[in-house]
């Protein structure tokens, strides 16, 4: 499952999109997807693991579940399950989840919970750990409320990193160590950006 890191990319690879109109599209996903047609796209945005395509009345937000992708001006065998083509080139995806958000998006997403976003908010993170002083780490660590955009990835090379144990609690981390947790979810989001993009994470 592509982790925040790989969405950021994906939010960087298509702005060529960014400010164009939607001339056609294809996919056999469920939702209306149907009225993107002839729409402006206004911004793309990530928040943790969902990619969102920001029309000016309504958002598609894409997440890549366990074996989704995309393409960009290229097609694979695989039917789309969403396809979006503007006057300068086009945009699959695969074997993901489409839903059409209708609400404003500052009402659905906590910005500060995403591990990639400017405005991600330590101390908040600090005081959701704390609201589960009797979970483990390692379940933790992967909750998209706390750390929206981690997964096995780097939740493994952060524990690692600050020589935790997954099964440990929360409540039995000393509240500088826990800090350090914290700092190092970011950092390492971070880290394997700059790896990915450099096509040597899997040396990390």
């Amino acid at each position: 499952m592509p982790e925040g890191p790989s969405i950021v990319i994906l939010k960087e690879q298509v702005q060529l999109f960014a400010g164009k109109k939607v001339t056609e599209v294809s996919g056999n996903s469920k939702e209306n997807i149907s009225s993107a047609l002839g729409e402006k796209i206004i911004d793309f945005k990530t928040w943790g693991k969902h990619f969102l395509i920001c029309f000016p009345d309504f958002t598609i937000r894409i997440h890549l579940m366990l074996f989704g992708s995309y393409r960009i001006n290229e097609v694979k065998e695989l039917a789309p399950r969403l396809g979006l083509a503007f006057d300068n080139g086009f945009i699959n995806f695969y074997a993901c989840s489409v839903k059409i958000i209708s609400a404003p998006l500052d009402t659905v997403y906590d910005w500060t919970a995403d591990i990639m976003s400017p405005v991600w908010d330590e101390k908040a993170a600090y005081k959701k750990l704390e609201a589960h002083r009797g979970s483990l780490l390692c379940d933790v660590l992967l909750d998209q409320h706390i750390f929206a955009g981690s997964g096995n990835i780097i939740k493994n090379e952060v524990l690692h990193r600050v020589r935790l144990h997954p099964l440990n609690k929360v409540e039995s981390i000393p509240p500088a160590k826990l800090i350090l947790l914290i700092k190092e979810m970011r950092n390492y989001a971070f880290d394997f950006l700059r790896w990915k993009k450099a096509f040597i994470l899997k040396k990390h």
